[in-house]
């Protein structure tokens, strides 16, 4: 058997024109665009790459993009009074924290002060929660990268035995959820279920593997059972190569479809961005129902 690839990158480029086009007809009823806000404080390197492929996607789907830098210290209330301007800004539809927060800033609660009618990531608490209801419209984006993965291998999910490798609550647990919302059967594996020595165990059984742990190579290739869908979130550098957490050669040997790293979730990520920023705009001024406090 040698597994289908899921290409992320071709994937993409599909949704990016559906988006596109949604933008486009969107402006066209309401005579405004979607814009997307992101908030970085202190110099980061690595946030710099994300945000100017967050701004190129963005302006390529016609979705204003704004970035604010506040490059010297700042204190948590300081920090908190900045995502209350942006919440009371009109103009703007979503808010991205770029992570990591510099020291002494508490990510998660800043997150939190984020109205969830402009949460782009799909990160506060209540959107968080509307995924454990199955009311789900706006959710975090690697997470909605596996699930759109998943639905291009035209898999039903319906029993399947799904596992979970990794348990954080951006990537693992809300990818948990929404596979019990498609009633697969879900198990979830994490630090300790390593230590006792039954990960290997877990992973024989799935049917749908999604690993996001950050180990290059901590699956095996011989754990995957045969026909298994192989999702692998990780991205881990090792020298110059950039390696997922499954054992790719020899589990491609075994899967009936399995993504590359890189290539697979990574590109559908900031894509998962800009529909979760459309998403918001239609539900504040499209949606009657909304999703306003």
């Amino acid at each position: 058997m040698s597994a289908i690839l899921l290409d992320g990158k071709v994937i993409a480029e599909e949704l990016k024109s559906k988006i596109g086009a949604e933008v486009r007809s969107l402006k066209a009823k309401t005579g405004r665009a979607p814009k997307l806000a992101a908030l970085q404080l202190g110099e980061n390197r690595s946030s710099a790459v994300y945000v100017k492929a967050q701004e190129k996607v963005a302006g390529a789907l016609g979705i204003e993009y704004e970035l604010k830098v506040i490059p010297g210290a700042i204190s948590q209330a300081g920090a908190e009074n900045l995502v209350k301007d942006m919440n009371e800004d009109a103009n703007i539809t979503a808010i991205i924290l770029q992570l990591p927060a510099p020291e002494g800033i508490d990510a998660k609660k800043l997150i939190n002060f984020i109205t969830r009618s402009k949460d782009a990531e799909g990160m506060t608490l209540e959107n968080l929660g509307n995924i454990i209801s199955g009311r789900q419209r706006i959710a975090p984006c690697t997470a909605m990268a596996v699930m759109e993965l998943l639905e291009s291998a035209k898999v039903d999910l319906y029993g399947k035995e799904a596992v979970v490798v990794g348990h954080s609550e951006i990537v693992g647990k809300p990818i948990a959820m929404m596979l019990l919302n498609k009633f697969a059967t879900t198990t979830v594996c994490h630090i300790a279920t390593g230590e006792r020595g039954l990960l290997p165990e877990h992973v024989k059984r799935a049917e749908i593997l999604i690993s996001a742990v950050g180990k290059p190579g901590i699956i095996k290739g011989d754990w995957i059972k045969d026909g298994a869908i192989v999702i692998d979130v990780g991205i881990n550098r090792a020298g110059d190569k950039i390696l997922g957490d499954v054992e790719f050669e020899s589990a491609a040997k075994r899967a009936s479809y399995i993504t590359p790293v890189p290539g697979g979730v990574g590109p559908l990520t900031t894509t998962m961005l800009m529909r979760n920023t459309v998403e918001l705009f239609k539900l504040n001024h499209v949606d009657p129902r909304g999703l306003r406090r």
